[in-house]
């Protein structure tokens, strides 16, 4: 099932419905089938899209971490925590805070 969703968003990208959401589900979907690199990819072309977009920063922490970049995930989430701020979205500010938090802890 996955990768019939994968294959179905890769061939809507580039095409009039390309967007933040598109790359999100994109990665998202690359996540759960345990491609983490390529996942952090589309995530990033989301975050060009829409910077603001904090779902697409708290899952590109995740995404980095799974890959093996404690660095990338903990710069993804404090550029997220940013952007939520400003968007006043208190709930995935606050997630990412706790990311942060056990990422950094000793």
């Amino acid at each position: 099932m996955s990768t019939k969703l994968i294959t179905n968003l890769r061939q809507q990208c580039g095409g009039p419905r390309d967007g933040a959401l598109l790359r999100f589900s994109l990665g998202s979907a690359l996540l759960a089938e345990g491609d983490a690199g390529a996942a952090a990819d589309e995530l990033r072309r989301a975050l060009d899209f829409d910077p603001t977009y904090s779902a697409a920063w708290k899952l590109l922490g995740k995404a980095c971490l799974a890959h093996g970049d404690a660095a990338a995930a903990a710069d993804a989430w404090r550029r997220g925590i940013a952007a939520a701020a400003a968007r006043g979205d208190k709930q995935a500010e606050k997630e990412m805070g706790v990311f942060l938090r056990r990422l950094e802890k000793p």
